[in-house]
């Protein structure tokens, strides 16, 4: 296995954990630790094999800090790749963040729903490749007619078109030179816009730019690892809060949250081939015996007599 993907999911309020084993491509989820400190991950990482850990090439983790360093530290012959997805959902939060800056301090109030910037809060979101040209020149048209609060935030929104034309460069083959242009553009137009919130995304940018040129350059996504939180946090939804996990006819089942006692190690984990259930004996399925019918007459033919249920302790049933 070269790529090996990092993520979090919480269940409940006090409760982090971390699943550092979602092996992309082949594999699933490899293993689940609790915790959201690099003293957590690097633990999961000291119990696996040693020819394992040196074979991972790429690691793609989320924007985070903990996760980076983590893997610098476990994993120094690796190369960290930061998912394009939350570099996007930075941009779009960024652009969240000048439409409520700009209506409170030029309108002296929150968004209405009679606000021009409110009502395009949504196309503004969207891939222009997702909208129309009719929702475009609306949109467009609209923001720009409004004066300082329209031309904030277009110029928010074509910082945020720019990064993504960035991160797409991986699908049209684009050489180092047309990266490095992309580059350029996106943080020219952050530092001549003169909006704080946009000129900390190109800080933020240009301080991952390492990690997101990784996935410039091979594509490499945290898709994986998002999907199985998805299943995770499915479960535990279903689940309605169940603590304890649920033998299965194949003996493998899903839980809510971990068992209270001690983890069972005696079937170490499969880092061959992550897509087949671990070695080990099954656990065999738990089979109850059917309960035998009650019985509609006696031996003497006549139908058992109706108990009557008093709950009144020797007081008269106060069914009339």
């Amino acid at each position: 296995m070269k790529v090996l993907g990092i993520d979090e999911t919480r269940r409940g309020r006090p409760r982090w954990e971390q699943d550092p084993a979602t092996a992309l491509g082949t594999g699933g989820l490899l293993g689940q630790v609790e915790g959201p400190t690099v003293a957590d991950v690097l633990a999961w990482l000291a119990v696996t094999p040693l020819t394992w850990r040196k074979s991972i090439e790429y690691v793609a983790i989320d924007m985070s800090a903990t996760y980076r360093a983590a893997v610098r530290t476990g994993l120094p012959q690796a190369t960290v790749v930061v998912d394009h997805f939350h570099v996007v959902q930075l941009a779009n939060k960024m652009l969240s963040m000048v439409r409520r800056r700009t209506t409170a301090e030029m309108r002296g109030r929150r968004g209405r729903a009679s606000d021009p910037e409110w009502k395009a809060r949504r196309r503004l979101l969207r891939n222009r490749e997702d909208l129309t040209d009719e929702q475009f020149a609306t949109m467009w048209n609209t923001l720009l007619g409004e004066g300082a609060i329209g031309q904030t935030l277009l110029t928010a929104w074509i910082a945020k078109e720019n990064l993504r034309n960035l991160l797409a460069l991986p699908k049209t083959g684009a050489d180092r030179h047309q990266v490095g242009h992309a580059r350029w553009k996106f943080l020219t137009w952050c530092a001549d816009s003169d909006i704080p919130e946009v000129r900390q995304l190109a800080v933020t940018v240009n301080r991952w730019w390492a990690e997101i040129a990784a996935f410039i350059d091979t594509g490499h996504s945290n898709a994986k690892s998002e999907g199985i939180n998805r299943v995770i946090k499915l479960v535990a939804r279903n689940a309605f809060g169940l603590a304890f996990a649920m033998p299965t006819t194949n003996g493998y089942g899903h839980a809510a949250s971990p068992p209270a006692g001690p983890a069972d190690t005696s079937a170490p984990l499969n880092f061959e081939d992550p897509g087949k259930p671990p070695p080990g004996p099954r656990r065999p399925a738990r089979h109850r015996p059917p309960r035998p019918p009650r019985p509609l007459q006696t031996t003497d033919g006549q139908r058992p007599p109706r108990t009557r249920c008093n709950h009144t302790n020797g007081h008269p049933s106060s069914r009339l």
